[in-house]
């Protein structure tokens, strides 16, 4: 199966029916393991992008957080919280069939704190600089939260089983 051509006609068939033009097709041992359209339009959820759901999927059928040994399609290069969680999933390789610049003259998707152009420099930023609006208050409390999942957790700071870098 062309998984590329699969990715591309996800997306047109979302983009016919009214949703919006982007698809993911989660590929492993040569077989697809999930495929989603963005689901944003549909939805109102601004969480279901193709990305966040195909890999949803994929992972509540192999029964872990860890997609390694998957191949990830996405029709474009993946915006911040998509790269994100697919940073999170720890694929073999991520591929992705048009940039921002390529698309740029037919569908831009900036928000009032989220310019695609502008915001990995946004990011960088201290929170207290950023644009949208945050504020730190701390609590004890929530620190204690994760000393008590650290002692369920055999007294380990890890997620046992996670693939970790070198």
């Amino acid at each position: 199966m062309d998984f590329v051509q699969r990715t591309i006609d996800i997306a047109r068939q979302n983009v016919a029916e009214g949703g919006r033009p982007f698809a993911t097709v989660i590929v492993k041992d040569g077989e697809i393991l999930a495929e989603s359209p963005n689901r944003v339009a549909q939805t109102n959820d601004p969480t279901a992008h193709a990305e966040i759901l195909a890999i949803r999927e994929a992972c509540m059928k192999q029964g872990t957080e860890h997609l390694t040994g998957a191949t990830i399609y996405v029709l474009a290069h993946p915006c911040p919280m998509c790269l994100g969680s697919l940073y999170y999933c720890s694929p073999d390789e991520v591929v992705f069939l048009t940039t921002r610049d390529a698309y740029e003259p037919h569908y831009v998707d900036d928000r009032r704190y989220f310019e695609l152009d502008t915001f990995y420099g946004e990011f960088a930023r201290n929170w207290a600089e950023r644009r949208l609006p945050m504020r730190y208050e701390p609590h004890e409390d929530a620190v204690e939260v994760y000393r008590f999942w650290q002692e369920g957790n055999g007294g380990e700071r890890r997620v046992s089983g996670a693939p970790t870098a070198g």
